[in-house]
């Protein structure tokens, strides 16, 4: 009988839909120094069927889009439901050789509460990959007051409900000519 766990994966793994998995694999080689495994591609020898890179000790899985498998990108879905985190020696350098590669920088790397220096970027299919770096450990009792303070900064720097709407009404209005009579 062979092993539970297939050499090279964990008991949880990640399956990616990317609209080119080729360009995927090149674009994670660039980025993160990825490895590629393997690619099995269509059978009329287009697109992928499955490919395989390893980023780090973890082994990311992938498929082209394809509306007959129900598989889509979060690109054309709207959106995405979950994203990657991938932790990494150095998430500076990291940063700058994913963003050169070509991924939209969604936050540049900042120190987290949690102890860790983390960013936020974007492949061109949609997917949200979040590098960090351990930089401290933080004991529980110690990371739920930092909590608590992040939310209190992020709170008080957000615009209040409606905010948006309002300079949306009076930009629309100087647009229009419509000057207001406050």
């Amino acid at each position: 009988m062979g092993l539970p766990i297939p050499e090279g994966f964990q008991a949880v793994n990640v399956y990616i839909v990317d609209g080119d998995s080729v360009e995927a694999l090149a674009l994670s080689e660039k980025a993160f120094g990825a490895k590629t495994r393997m690619r099995m591609p269509g059978p009329d020898g287009e697109g992928t069927v499955h490919a395989e890179c390893r980023i780090g000790d973890s082994t990311v899985m992938m498929t082209d889009e394809n509306e007959a498998w129900k598989a889509r990108t979060p690109k054309s879905l709207g959106g995405s439901g979950a994203s990657l985190y991938v932790y990494v020696d150095d998430v500076d350098a990291v940063f700058e050789q994913a963003r050169e590669a070509g991924m939209e920088v969604m936050a540049p790397p900042m120190d987290q509460f949690y102890g860790d220096r983390t960013c936020r970027l974007k492949d061109p299919w949609g997917h949200e990959w979040s590098l960090g770096t351990h930089i401290e450990d933080v004991p529980p009792d110690e990371i739920e007051g930092r909590a608590k303070e992040h939310m209190e900064k992020m709170a008080s720097a957000a615009p209040s409900p409606g905010d948006e709407e309002v300079e949306e009404v009076e930009e629309a209005g100087e647009e229009a000519g419509v000057e207001d009579d406050a």
